[in-house]
């Protein structure tokens, strides 16, 4: 059964929390901003090395007479030792560093989640955003509740697309051009999170429903994919019927499932 409003107030809803909010030192613009600095540094820092090593004659100091004592033998042999692995080390850190900076880029942008989607739910309801199955797909949202699994998926902007039935079209650079159906998008976005689970958990099969959140009423819905408002997206869930076989260690592992995936 479904809280009624006053309960929903004072328990919300549980959401999984992306990976990067779950570490020790999460990615912020600043982390982002000096990894980026000190990768440069550490590049222009190899390359000069390397310029110093082999374009100018400082190595011509280290080299060894026809008898070297111990102590030139030594000498010479760590300068050539920093210089064939130090500028080399240098560019390789420096590279890899920024490399990493690149990735925490891509974890800056913003992404739909479940602020924009779904709202306020219950207890009862769990969210997770940003999922990233395994065969490559990412999953806006998913909510696991009493219903199962539902899949929610905001529609394209309506003032950069457009559609005739079953017919979708995108403006790019001043020009429509096709693009796939949001709805069988959908469609297939719930029958890969079905099969994925199934993978996991062959004694189970989970309900799986699929909505695509749009305003438009003009987009019809399909047998297989729902399309609601933001504001129908608790109604929604709440009348989805009851998956009476998801027991409660059945939902932990679907729970566990999802979590890795986020």
């Amino acid at each position: 059964m479904a809280l009624d409003p006053g309960d929903r107030d004072a328990v919300p809803m549980q959401v999984l929390l992306p990976r990067r909010a779950r570490r020790p030192h999460p990615t912020t613009v600043v982390r982002v901003v000096l990894g980026g600095i000190a990768g440069a540094v550490v590049l222009v820092a190899g390359i000069a090395l390397a310029w110093l090593a082999f374009a100018t004659p400082l190595m011509r100091g280290f080299e060894m007479p026809v008898r070297p004592t111990p102590g030139q033998m030594a000498a010479g042999i760590t300068a050539w030792a920093f210089a064939l692995t130090a500028p080399g080390a240098c560019i390789v850190i420096g590279l890899a560093r920024l490399a990493a900076t690149t990735e925490s880029l891509a974890y800056l942008r913003r992404r739909p989640g479940s602020t924009t989607l779904s709202g306020r739910l219950g207890p009862e309801y769990l969210v997770a955003p940003n999922v990233h199955l395994p065969d490559g797909r990412r999953v806006p949202e998913i909510v696991i509740g009493p219903h199962g699994v539902a899949l929610l998926q905001p529609a394209p902007p309506a003032h950069a697309s457009r559609h005739n039935g079953t017919r979708w079209e995108v403006r790019m650079d001043r020009k429509w051009v096709p693009m796939e159906n949001p709805l069988e998008r959908v469609t297939r976005d719930a029958e890969a999170v079905r099969r994925w689970i199934a993978a996991e958990d062959n004694d189970f099969l989970v309900k799986v429903h699929a909505a695509l959140v749009s305003s438009d009423e003009s987009i019809q819905r399909t047998a297989t994919c729902a399309v609601i408002a933001r504001d129908q997206i608790g109604p929604w869930l709440a009348a989805l019927p009851p998956q009476r076989t998801l027991s409660d260690a059945r939902r932990e592992r679907l729970i566990d499932l999802v979590r890795e995936a986020v």
